[in-house]
């Protein structure tokens, strides 16, 4: 068994209506001028990073969390929380700290069922194998029929969560009338 075929396992997966959610979630949070922070701890923070570089692209208003330069959540602005555990616990504190104040908290998780998928407003399950996979994730690969891991830790969750977000940028591309053209225009230019 190969890596694109647990992906594809993974999207036929997927909650449309989770994801759907989130799109009208996030084309309201467009048009309404609301901040978003974008946040996640270790590699799926470095997913975070990308879907955030994207939503600027776009024309968002969008942080990374833990940078210098974030302004304060106000009630209305949204928090989108990626951790395949759902229980890395930075990443729970912040969410909690932005739903006292006010903020919609999203979460991209394996777990909808953890602390962080238990208080977010929107939760988006993306399958796949995390750090704390265990005997859960065994058998599932033994039904799939993989008998070792294909990636370590929480590979398949990072890189099912970044397939998923890029193809929720297609689709605001669409919902929000952008172009390549209008994305490149807000690319950066020194780099």
């Amino acid at each position: 068994m190969s890596i694109s075929k647990f992906l594809s396992y993974s999207f036929n997966e997927l909650s449309y209506e989770e994801i759907e959610k989130f799109i009208k979630k996030l084309v309201s949070i467009y048009y309404d001028s609301r901040k978003i922070l974008v946040l996640g701890a270790g590699r799926s923070g470095l997913v975070g990073r990308a879907f955030a570089m994207r939503l600027s692209h776009l024309g968002y208003n969008v942080y990374v969390f833990g940078e210098t330069i974030n302004p304060p959540l106000n009630p209305g602005d949204m928090l989108i929380a990626i951790s395949g555990s759902g229980r890395t616990k930075l990443v729970v504190t912040a969410a909690e700290v932005a739903k006292n104040l006010g903020a919609i908290v999203v979460s991209v998780t394996s777990y909808p069922d953890s602390p962080l998928g238990r208080l977010s407003d929107i939760v988006v399950r993306v399958p796949g194998r995390t750090k704390i996979s265990g005997e859960d994730d065994y058998n599932v690969r033994q039904l799939m029929g993989i008998y070792e891991p294909l990636a370590p830790l929480g590979t398949l969750f990072e890189v099912a969560a970044l397939v998923m977000l890029d193809a929720v940028t297609a689709e605001l591309m669409a919902r929000l009338g952008k172009t390549e053209e209008d994305l490149r225009s807000r690319h950066a230019n020194i780099e």
